[in-house]
C-alpha cells in the first residue's frame, strides 16, 4: 500500500491532563471517520510546556493513564496512532518520550528526545529543557504495514544527522512531534522541515499543539507536511484543528529516480556512521 491518509491532530492542550486526553481521543475518534490510516498527536499532548508541569505530569510506562487511553483507542479503531509525546518518568528521571502505537494498541516504538531545547534568544525565547528531563541514546525506526518510519521530536529536526541515520535505517516518512514558540516558528519550522524531507527525499511530518495564548509557553502551531521533492503539501494556521492529508510513498522512490542524491553521496569521503 502505497497511499496513507494521516491525521494531523493539532489539539489545544491546556493545564488539565483528563481534558487533554478526552480531546486527544475526540481528534482521534474523528479521525477515523475519515478513513485515516495513521493519527498523530503533538508534543507533550497531555502536559503543558513547562518545565514545573513535566514534573507535575509526569507517568511511568506501565502505569500510564495516557497511554493506557490511546492503547485502547488504537485497539478499538484498528489504527496507528503516534502519541506525540509525554513527560515520562523512569526511576528519578524524566524524558520527552513519543509512542508508537500498531492496531492491536501495542507499543512497537518509542523516542526519547535526544536533542534538549536549551536555548536564549535575545529579545525572543528562553527556555532550558536539561532543567528538569533527561535526553534519549537511541535511534527510533520502526516497521509498519506501510513501510519503515523515523522518530524524532522537535527540537530533533535541527540535526540532520539524526535525519540521515533513520533514512539509511530505512525510514520512508519522518515523523516530528513538535512544538516551536512565535520566535522560532515563523523564522525556522517550515525551513527544518523541507530541508529534512529535500535532504533525504522522504517525508517528513510536523505535528504541533494550537497556541493558547493563555499559557506560558506559546505553541507556534502550523502542523506540517513535506513530500520528497520538498514542497508544502500541507501546512494548517496557529488554531486548532484536524487536518487529513494523503501522500503517496510512491513518489520517494520517483524523486531519487530523478535526481540521484542518495547514490551519489561520497561514501568514500565521508559517512555518518551511527555509535
Amino acid at each position: 500500500m502505497s497511499k496513507i491518509k494521516i491525521a494531523l491532530c493539532q489539539m489545544n492542550v491546556i493545564d488539565n491532563k483528563q481534558e487533554n486526553i478526552s480531546k486527544a481521543a475526540s481528534m482521534i475518534n474523528e479521525a477515523v471517520s475519515y478513513n485515516s490510516d495513521f493519527v498523530i498527536l503533538p508534543e507533550m499532548f497531555n502536559c503543558p510546556y513547562s518545565n514545573d508541569k513535566f514534573i507535575e505530569y509526569a507517568e511511568e510506562e506501565k502505569e500510564s493513564t495516557t497511554l493506557n487511553s490511546i492503547s485502547k483507542l488504537a485497539r478499538e479503531h484498528e489504527i496507528y496512532i503516534l502519541a506525540g509525546s509525554i513527560p515520562e518518568k523512569e526511576d528519578s528521571k524524566i524524558y520527552n518520550t513519543s509512542y508508537l502505537f500498531d492496531k492491536k494498541g501495542d507499543i512497537i516504538a518509542k523516542h526519547r528526545k535526544m536533542h534538549l531545547f536549551d536555548v536564549d534568544v535575545e529579545g525572543g525565547i528562553y527556555f532550558k529543557e536539561s532543567d528538569t528531563l533527561t535526553p534519549g541514546n537511541e535511534f527510533s525506526v520502526c516497521e509498519t504495514e506501510f513501510g519503515k518510519i523515523g522518530m524524532g521530536i522537535c527540537y530533533d529536526v535541527r540535526f540532520p544527522q539524526l535525519a540521515q541515520i533513520n533514512v539509511k535505517k530505512g525510514a520512508k516518512i519522518l515523523f516530528y512531534p513538535g512544538a516551536f514558540n512565535m520566535t522560532t516558528g515563523p523564522a525556522h519550522w517550515e525551513l527544518l522541515f523541507r530541508a529534512r524531507a529535500l535532504d533525504n527525499q522522504v517525508f517528513s511530518v510536523g505535528v504541533a499543539p494550537a497556541l493558547n495564548e493563555s499559557a506560558s509557553y506559546h505553541s507556534y502551531g502550523h502542523s506540517i507536511v513535506v513530500n520528497p521533492w520538498g514542497e508544502v503539501i500541507c501546512q494548517l494556521g496557529t488554531k486548532e484543528e484536524l487536518k487529513i492529508v494523503e501522500i503517496d510513498l510512491s513518489e520517494i522512490e520517483k524523486v531519487r529516480n530523478e535526481i540521484p542524491v542518495l547514490k551519489n553521496k561520497r561514501n568514500d569521503l565521508y559517512e555518518i556512521i551511527e555509535k
